[in-house]
């Protein structure tokens, strides 16, 4: 088999000449290939080392802090197997990395060459052989030559790659965006419609996957499972981490700037990181213009209702006082017949519970103001519970008290809040037919005596609760309940200045949770909207 020697010493030196030049258009042509840097350093050595038929040429490039080094290799013997290798030397320059290189190069035949373009040096183009005199002086001249047009490609090649990666970020923000404008979205495919736009954006999106991972969910790519690289940011949102945006690549790549990943990638995936909090934000926003619009259409609901119920009741209240006093007047008649008298003492009892029923209404429409005094809300649990403790142990009822001694006195109508008590407790009790656990706390916070009242009921479907305050509303069967209990602790609280707010979940249970003003409220102080806000469908938090 032929040495180098003789097979470099058969080529005429005018062919050389030819040779390069061709050699010289394919290194121009190779800029329009489309191809990761990556691919066309490995590409560049191989075509040197081919053309010279050296033992090795290495290439490197001057990427910010990062030498980037690609090298082509020749295995000793005659094999026209050729290895091509890349490394990213991290905070090291080209003269150190070349330098390094001589040293280790010692005794061989070798060529250096920088590659600049427009004044600046980007990097450097060594060829090394393991025999003597291998590179004669046209070759050298020649090759300073290709060197330069080499310099002319990586220019090049850097602007076109960073147009490209621009284009990707600017394509993938723009979609983003005109996903984050559809209307009626759902999380899912908004924040999954975002995972699976980011791959595309990659440099290697055949072996990218991505997943978005947001308050504990998880919105990814059908291909996302185990990886080699990541590449993540942190979601922030009010100051608080609540996610991450991940992008990963599923089969081993070179070593770049951040592992296989360019800046530009990351820069795009912290764009992307800083805007889902803009769009969390923003969904949130509308969830709460929308919540509290239909707090002020609630409130308006039930403030007419009030009104009309007020009304009602007025009327009422005098034709129904004329039916009681004749009835009981005409009970005192000697000798009525014994049907008569139990009819009369049905017209009295169907008039008492009228007069009941009247006098709810106006608790709720607050037209019967409360007696208040100065009240200590523990004595007034504990004297209301008393009446109620055996009616909770006929139900299979535990009762739970956690009563704090550290609330003070508030100003209140002990009668009105007994009322509360009772009818919270009853409902809590008609909720657990098979018994269950009920829990009565009082504490103080923000200027407020709070109460609380939890079952572990049946609980509320999210329908349900949304009306539970509107008068004769009731889910219970005809003649167990009038639907005016829970208009009634709603017309009570909110007349002593307070708020009630409710939490209900199908099997789980309900919570009340009533907050009284412990100095008192002045008539017309802001906030009064707030009492007859509706209240919101929760789930109850654990423990």
């Amino acid at each position: 088999m032929k040495s180098k020697q003789t097979r470099r010493a058969a080529t005429s030196v005018s062919g050389r000449q030819k040779d390069f030049a061709v050699f010289s258009q394919e290194i121009q042509q190779s800029i329009h290939i489309d191809a990761p840097m990556a691919s066309f350093l490995r590409h560049a050595a191989h075509r040197f080392l081919e053309f010279f038929a050296c033992d090795s040429v290495e290439i490197w490039v001057q990427r910010q802090d990062d030498c980037l080094c690609c090298k082509a290799e020749r295995p000793p013997g005659e094999s026209l197997t050729i290895d091509a290798q890349q490394r990213v030397c991290r905070g090291t320059s080209i003269d150190a990395c070349t330098e390094s290189r001589r040293r280790r190069a010692s005794g061989a035949s070798h060529v250096a060459f920088p590659l600049v373009a427009a004044g600046e040096t980007l990097g450097l183009l060594q060829m090394v052989s393991r025999e003597a005199d291998f590179f004669p002086p046209e070759d050298r001249r020649s090759c300073e030559g290709l060197a330069q047009t080499l310099a002319l490609a990586l220019v090049s090649r850097f602007a076109h790659a960073a147009l490209r990666e621009r284009i990707k970020e600017l394509t993938c923000l723009y979609q983003l965006a005109q996903l984050a404008e559809t209307p009626a979205i759902t999380a899912e495919q908004l924040f999954g419609g975002i995972a699976h736009l980011l791959p595309a954006a990659w440099q290697y999106p055949e072996i990218a996957a991505a997943r978005i991972v947001l308050d504990g969910v998880i919105y990814a790519t059908d291909n996302f499972g185990k990886y080699v690289h990541r590449q993540s940011a942190q979601i922030v949102i009010g100051g608080q981490p609540r996610g991450s945006v991940d992008v990963v690549y599923l089969e081993h790549r070179p070593e770049l700037d951040e592992g296989p990943f360019l800046d530009e990638e990351r820069s795009l995936i912290d764009a992307v990181a800083r805007q889902i909090p803009v769009i969390v934000q923003r969904r949130e926003a509308a969830e709460e213009e929308q919540r509290l619009q239909e707090q002020l259409r609630h409130a308006d609901r039930l403030a007419t209702i009030g009104q009309l119920a007020a009304g009602v009741a007025h009327e009422l209240n005098e034709p129904l006082g004329n039916i009681l006093a004749f009835a009981q007047l005409a009970e005192k008649q000697p000798g009525l017949p014994r049907q008569t008298a139990l009819d009369l003492d049905k017209i009295v009892g169907a008039s008492l519970h009228a007069r009941e029923i009247i006098k709810k209404l106006m608790l709720f429409a607050r037209q019967m103001p409360p007696q208040r005094t100065m009240v200590d809300l523990k004595h007034v649990i504990e004297e209301g519970l008393g009446f109620l403790e055996s009616r909770c142990a006929k139900n299979n009822v535990v009762l739970k008290r956690r009563l704090s001694p550290r609330v003070p006195l508030i100003p209140a109508d002990p009668a009105q809040l007994n009322q509360v008590l009772v009818n919270l407790v009853v409902n809590a009790i008609q909720a657990m037919p098979a018994g269950g656990v009920l829990k009565i706390t009082t504490s103080v916070s923000n200027g407020h005596a709070v109460l609380v009242v939890e079952d572990d009921g049946i609980g509320m479907k999210p329908e349900v609760l949304q009306r539970i305050f509107i008068p004769f509303f009731t889910t219970k069967d005809i003649h167990e309940g009038t639907g005016l209990g829970l208009p009634v602790v709603h017309g009570i609280v909110t007349s002593h200045g307070g708020t009630i707010a409710a939490r209900s979940r199908p099997g789980r249970g309900t919570r009340f949770e009533i907050r009284l003003p412990i100095h008192g409220r002045d008539d017309g102080v802001p906030g009064q909207q707030a009492a007859d806000a509706p209240v919101p469908y929760e789930c109850p938090k654990d423990g």
